[in-house]
């Protein structure tokens, strides 16, 4: 409750969340049987999960030819949008390649009263042409929600942060895979994409759900020793890679790793905004303009309510389990795509 205070998110939000993906958790076990049969192993361990189902595939786009394909896929969004973003690629908004003493990574990142600056490391593959929409949507979000908010309420919060950057790798998949008639850059995208699922969904999910449970058993007064925090992270791995995943003991360890348990109730927001911008480009491509409104009147609240109330006049209501439901059918048509591709 004091974690989620801040927000005004209620604690159904977070429950809503694990009980909603404990019901898609079939879908999570389909995909593991197929990477098993895929990758042609007796068992299929947790490190089989870093191995690539598409061998000896390189997709080679520069940097042009990424600016032309990511505003060809964010069409849907409409002029006025498309306009900003193509005048941002032109104005030098970007530092777009490494350089001596240049940082790694990508982000953006401003100051009201200008546009965003955005900070690349371009590679001319895949992956970073997904950095370049996925950096824009924070760029564009930040940039409507000053122009249209006073200072005080143009800032955003945490929990909507990675909405609209989420939202246009999601229409640049979605064009791309419609684009793509070559089987294996199908199976690769497909892939990548059902991964981003397992990774930010699930395994986000199920580190909230780890959080949850060791947070109850705190306030319950019962001990909590390394070996009952192992056995509960194991347990959680169990549940949610199913029966066709050898999970190894050493697994039950690696909570101690992962740094956002230090910030208590942060991991869901992961899951939530990822499934948030999934349902949005579901209705943008199913509905069109009465969607594209919605999403763009999103973009331009900033902070102006709270950011449950910023979704739910969106169209987008996270205290239901509408919008992970959405995902899940995005997530299942992935599955059945890349069983297609393999009959």
């Amino acid at each position: 409750e004091m974690s989620l205070s801040g927000d005004n998110i209620p604690t159904d939000v977070y429950t809503n969340l694990i009980d909603t993906v404990h019901e898609s958790l079939p879908l999570l076990h389909r995909y593991m049987e197929l990477r098993k049969k895929l990758l042609k192993v007796d068992e299929l361990h947790m490190y089989d999960l870093f191995a690539p189902l598409v061998e000896e595939f390189k997709w080679d786009i520069d940097y042009v030819e990424a600016k032309k394909l990511v505003l060809e896929a964010l069409k849907p969004l409409g002029e006025d949008y498309l306009k900003v973003l193509e005048n941002s690629f032109e104005t030098r908004w970007i530092d777009v390649y490494e350089n001596e003493g240049k940082r790694s990574g990508a982000f953006s990142w401003g100051a009201y009263g200008t546009h965003p600056y955005v900070m690349l490391n371009h590679k001319d593959n895949l992956n970073s042409m997904f950095t370049l929409a996925h950096e824009m949507g924070h760029a564009m979000h930040s940039y409507l929600s000053d122009e249209a908010q006073d200072y005080r309420n143009s800032q955003y919060t945490i929990f909507l942060a990675e909405v609209a950057s989420t939202l246009n790798e999601a229409l640049l998949m979605d064009y791309l895979l419609k684009k793509t008639d070559d089987p294996k850059a199908k199976m690769y995208l497909l892939t990548y994409y059902a991964d981003q699922f397992r990774t930010t969904v699930f395994r986000q999910t199920m580190f909230a759900e780890f959080e949850k449970i060791t947070h109850e058993r705190m306030e319950a007064g019962e001990s909590l020793t390394p070996q009952d925090f192992s056995k509960i992270y194991y347990d959680l791995n169990k549940l949610y890679h199913g029966d066709n995943m050898t999970v190894d003991k050493e697994i039950e360890l690696e909570w101690e790793r992962i740094p956002h348990f230090y910030t208590s109730f942060y991991v869901y927001k992961y899951a939530t905004g990822f499934s948030a911008a999934t349902s949005f480009s579901k209705q943008i491509l199913d509905e069109r303009q009465p969607a594209v409104d919605r999403y763009l009147g999103f973009l331009k609240s900033g902070g102006s309510d709270f950011s449950i109330n910023i979704l739910k006049k969106a169209g987008v209501d996270m205290s239901t389990p509408e919008p992970i439901k959405q995902g899940m059918e995005v997530f299942k048509n992935l599955i059945e795509q890349m069983e297609d591709l393999t009959k």
